[in-house]
């Protein structure tokens, strides 16, 4: 199964993707996550990765595309993989279907996780963070038995910085804009189904494996 998840922050895209590669046994391939492994490990490409990341610059397509290729290779991707946070643009895509081609292989299902703007806004402005194990909560939807205290260590919960409505706003609005042409792409392409994120976490999974069909 080779999927593509796409979604707006807030989208709840983190728990369908624990959903799916646990479903399905594929790995679950972020690009961040490639890029600190290749630092780490010192690789070629992730000595270029850190030339632009240490001067605050987007890493170019054509090396996002490049590590990617090098992640689709390895051995756990053999049964297909879920890229989560790639491709980020219609380059980016076109470019990953070449790679599938010199692969022999195709995406089955590209999977976008919709939700409305405002409903984004108000799940991450009530986001709530353990200091210490990283539990998530909500203060609405899903709360802590005691305020401000994390069920699972008895650590402080905390908001992001960055979980203010204005910043939220924009961070939804960006990523709404720039991947519009993306999604434009896949739906012609044939591959692109819709999920209501709106709906219970159970529900949207339900429709995610009968989307998958299998």
């Amino acid at each position: 199964m080779r999927v593509i998840l796409l979604g707006p922050p807030g989208a709840g895209k983190g728990t369908q993707a624990a959903g799916i590669i646990d479903r399905y046994h594929i790995p679950h391939i972020s690009t961040g996550d490639i890029f600190r492994k290749n630092i780490k490990e010192g690789t070629e490409l992730g000595k270029k990765a850190k030339e632009y990341m240490d001067q605050g610059l987007l890493v170019p397509d054509d090396l996002v595309v490049a590590i990617v290729e090098d992640r689709l290779k390895e051995e756990d991707c053999k049964n297909g993989f879920l890229l989560d946070g790639f491709p980020r643009t219609v380059y980016q895509a076109e470019a990953l279907d070449k790679v599938l081609d010199k692969m022999n292989s195709v995406l089955d299902k590209v999977i976008n996780v919709n939700v409305d703007k405002e409903i984004l806004i108000e799940r991450a402005v009530g986001r709530r963070i353990c200091k210490d194990c990283g539990a998530t909560y909500h203060i609405q939807f899903n709360p802590p038995a005691k305020a401000d205290i994390c069920d699972k260590c008895g650590s402080t919960l905390y908001q992001r910085a960055d979980d203010n409505e204005e910043t939220v706003t924009k961070r939804i609005e960006v990523y709404l804009n720039e991947t519009q042409p993306l999604i434009d792409y896949y739906k012609g392409k044939g591959t692109l189904v819709t999920i209501d994120g709106q709906q219970p976490i159970d529900k949207v999974f339900q429709e995610i494996i009968a989307a998958l069909g299998a």
